[in-house]
């Protein structure tokens, strides 16, 4: 028994199902902004690092180079770096070096 109602679609090229989200998340305006929060961390501040146009394994190495600068922790969430502490100054200044325009953002 066929259900007329199914939305079921099978195409060779992929039909309604986007596969665009990769290509969505590299589009930046080539600028790195600065910013430290404290929202939702109990007070603690956290520098996050957000507009890099890399691949994963790119953002995760230059996340960990950057952890070394500032001798302290961090990770890497939904393509923003996130480092443990105050450091916008540092980062500034080393990603400066490194060829990227960067802007201090928020407060």
């Amino acid at each position: 028994m066929k259900n007329k109602e199914s939305n079921l679609v099978y195409s060779t090229e992929g039909g309604r199902v986007k596969s665009t989200i990769i290509a969505d998340a590299l589009v930046t305006d080539g600028i790195i902004r600065i910013r430290r929060e404290t929202k939702g961390r109990k007070g603690k501040g956290v520098t996050t690092l957000s507009g890099f146009a890399l691949s994963e394994a790119d953002l995760k190495l230059l996340a960990k180079q950057l952890k070394q600068k500032c001798s302290t922790g961090g990770t890497v969430k939904d393509r923003i770096i996130e480092i443990q502490g105050d450091h916008r100054e540092l980062l500034q200044v080393e990603l400066e070096k490194r060829g990227h325009s960067v802007k201090l953002a928020g407060g």
